[in-house]
């Protein structure tokens, strides 16, 4: 990745933000809460987003840091293994003693990685917000495990990956992932290659170092989502991290060149299970300030969704697929937009094939029905808004498309953009990216299929 500046000069730059700084009134057309947020000195962003649910807040961390991230050899899956290192403890609250802390409040604590962020969660009681407040500052500035503990924890993690690994899924994603990939990190999936693994437990001191690296406040930011008084929950969260001083660092994620020709992979998978059928593109990256990530997300609705023409023949009508699927999750970096059906039948794998390429096809050369289109935004959109039914929902979501985008109104831009996608830019993205060159076609056989048999 290049940067015209080194982050730390870009930090020093960036101006520190009143607690009563909001959303752009743009934004708040599309997002139905407003957002306050603060940049302390050191670089953390603190959103607050008042919200009624009398006595009860959601405290939501978002660490700028996936697989994405993982750019040394032989040291992959240590951003979703550092998630498990996070409640270990530290001084002064030792191992367990968070846990109890929260639990006599009545907290739910939890937390997941993904290729591009590490989000933790934590939700309950207001009553419990100021002390809540003191132990994330603890956890996030003074985590504290011995050797054996980490070398413990590495084991749950490989028996996680074990554990994930009995079904077809996972080794699906990592065949897709090494094919379409050939440099840039996404070509190993969140749970790490499983060599890596397998060697984690001797990598007890790049562990610290990965924590000083990417645990920086100007990498993280909170969201505090519910009942609280707002001028209270500045003051002590600036009383609580304000002495996070940890500089931020920055690595060189390898570009991903372009794809010249189709790929192909397959899996050979040992158990019986449904055939499957991929076929994956690679397009743009997510980000705030283009139509880009919605364009997929409608497109994915459009191509093989409950309304297209491809469910009603495949699905509904000759019964060759059980289920169809676009996975349009935003990604930090150009990621793909991978068509998976589940097939009823090995035998029908061509048909299957041929349709879908056809719709593609159709998309892409012939005017997008714009009627449906609306539909189909107008039920994105509302569908989205109506998700965001509690404080932990509007916290998640939040986070989810801040860390990936890098803006806390992120998740605003994009509800806009669903909204103002037109006919032509579905043409033209189609027209675009989904065409042979840039594909990459996975499937996947169960063994009594591969034999000759039926599944």
């Amino acid at each position: 990745m290049r940067r015209l500046l080194p982050l730390l000069l870009l930090l020093l730059m960036m101006p520190v933000l009143p607690a009563s700084a909001q959303q752009p009134p743009d934004a708040s057309r599309f997002f139905p809460y407003t957002l306050n947020t603060t940049r302390l000195p050191n670089g953390l962003t603190v959103v607050r987003v008042p919200f009624n649910s009398p006595g009860i807040v959601a405290y939501v961390t978002a660490v700028r840091v996936g697989s994405r991230n993982e750019v040394e050899p032989g040291r992959t899956g240590f951003a979703h293994f550092f998630e498990h290192m996070m409640f270990k403890g530290t001084k002064a609250n030792p191992e367990g003693q968070r846990e109890r802390i929260l639990g006599g409040f009545g907290f739910d604590d939890n937390a997941f990685t993904t290729d591009d962020i590490t989000v933790y969660q934590v939700y309950g009681p207001t009553a419990g917000l100021e002390k809540l407040i003191a132990l994330e500052a603890d956890r996030f500035q003074n985590l504290e495990y011995s050797e054996p503990a980490f070398q413990t924890e590495a084991l749950a993690v490989l028996g996680e990956y074990h554990k994930n690994a009995a079904g077809p899924d996972l080794k699906l994603e990592e065949a897709l992932a090494k094919t379409a990939f050939t440099r840039h990190t996404y070509q190993h999936t969140t749970l790490g290659f499983y060599e890596d693994i397998q060697a984690m437990p001797k990598a007890y001191a790049y562990s610290r170092s990965f924590f000083e690296r990417w645990y920086t406040p100007a990498n993280t930011t909170l969201f505090i989502v519910g009942d609280f008084n707002d001028a209270q929950v500045v003051s002590q969260v600036t009383k609580a991290y304000g002495g996070w001083q940890r500089q931020p660092t920055s690595v060189i994620i390898p570009t991903e060149p372009p794809q010249t020709s189709q790929r192909t992979v397959h899996v050979d998978w040992p158990q019986p299970t449904q055939p499957r059928h991929v076929l994956a593109w690679h397009t743009p990256a997510a980000r705030a300030d283009t139509a880009d990530a919605a364009i997929q997300t409608i497109l994915a609705e459009y191509l093989v969704g409950d309304t297209s023409p491809a469910y009603k023949e495949l699905v509904l009508e000759k019964q060759y697929v059980e289920s169809l699927n676009v996975y349009t999750t935003p990604h930090r970096d150009p990621y793909l937009f991978p068509i998976d059906a589940t097939l009823q039948d090995e035998k029908f794998r061509a048909d299957v094939d041929a349709v879908l390429r056809r719709e593609v096809t159709a998309v892409a050369g012939a005017p997008v029905d714009g009627v449906r289109l609306k539909a189909i935004q107008d039920h994105l959109r509302y569908g989205l808004l109506m998700d965001l039914e509690t404080p932990r929902d509007v916290a998640i979501d939040l986070a989810l498309y801040a860390g990936v985008m890098g803006r806390p109104d992120a998740l605003a831009s994009y509800l806009k953009q669903l909204g103002s996608v037109t006919p032509q830019q579905i043409t033209l993205f189609a027209r675009k990216y989904l065409e042979d060159k840039n594909l990459t076609v996975l499937t996947l056989t169960p063994k009594a299929v591969a034999a000759g048999g039926t599944p």
